[in-house]
């Protein structure tokens, strides 16, 4: 598994197939096994001609753990994604990510936009800007004893989710806790990529995407049918979108 030193903290990454990039971002307490190769995307994508590069955050998969939470503020792990695109020469590439992953993807667009050819943000709607989805409960969940000592649901949900990828749960205590950041109305307004918002329409942790959307210009949005948080990541109408949105973007 290729790995880059950016700034002292080591990032892994996967890097597939031939034809325009396409930097995939997971979500919190995943992988970029869990989140792209089970679900299909890294096939699917790479099936259209796409080269498919994908991380592992700070603090998750094979990449660098650390326990502060302030090496986990949401432009900081964006710029372990400008650095990857440093690292493989490439000036721009479309972004694609998932729940945190799309919070990261976020602002990169706004930091890095010529960098950015086109964003795709799923799971995450309006708390991007009214919210921060995921509660501090959950930090605390996973510096519980056992999951058996977690009561709140949402908690012991992450817990259970990050017990089942192995993870790092001092450090994903410490990413919760860092990677909580809003962007302001103005801020999203100012986007200049074309951008795909995706949620769940069972899903309570993202916000709508149709609220988000109605403040970025030229935003699209998709409402996946009946998944929730978890269940839309490897929808297939997700997934015919996601290739319909990057077949008609410029």
């Amino acid at each position: 598994m290729p790995k880059f030193d950016n700034q002292g903290v080591e990032i892994a990454f996967l890097d597939e197939g031939e034809g325009e990039p396409i930097i995939l971002i997971h979500g919190f307490a995943s992988t970029k096994e869990v989140n792209w190769i089970s679900p299909g995307w890294v096939q699917t994508l790479a099936g259209t001609e796409r080269r498919v590069i994908a991380l592992d955050n700070r603090g998750h998969g094979q990449s660098g753990k650390l326990y502060d939470p302030g090496a986990y503020h949401s432009a900081v792990m964006a710029e372990d994604a400008r650095a990857l695109l440093d690292h493989l020469g490439l000036a721009r590439a479309d972004i694609f990510g998932y729940s945190m992953g799309a919070r990261i993807a976020a602002f990169l667009a706004l930091k890095h936009p010529a960098r950015v050819r086109s964003a795709i943000l799923g799971g995450l709607g309006i708390k991007l800007v009214e919210g921060v989805g995921l509660p501090e409960t959950i930090a605390r969940a996973m510096e519980a004893p056992a999951l058996t000592d977690v009561s709140d649901p949402m908690g012991r949900m992450f817990r259970a989710f990050a017990e089942q990828t192995k993870s790092d749960l001092k450090a994903l205590a410490a990413c919760i806790r860092g990677s909580r950041q809003t962007l302001s109305r103005d801020e999203v307004g100012r986007f200049g990529v074309p951008m795909l918002i995706a949620t769940g329409t069972a899903d309570e942790i993202a916000g709508p995407a149709k609220e988000l959307a109605a403040l970025i210009p030229g935003a699209r949005t998709l409402d996946i049918p009946g998944r929730d948080h978890m269940l839309a990541v490897g929808d297939k109408v997700f997934k015919a979108a996601v290739l319909e949105f990057l077949k008609d973007r410029p």
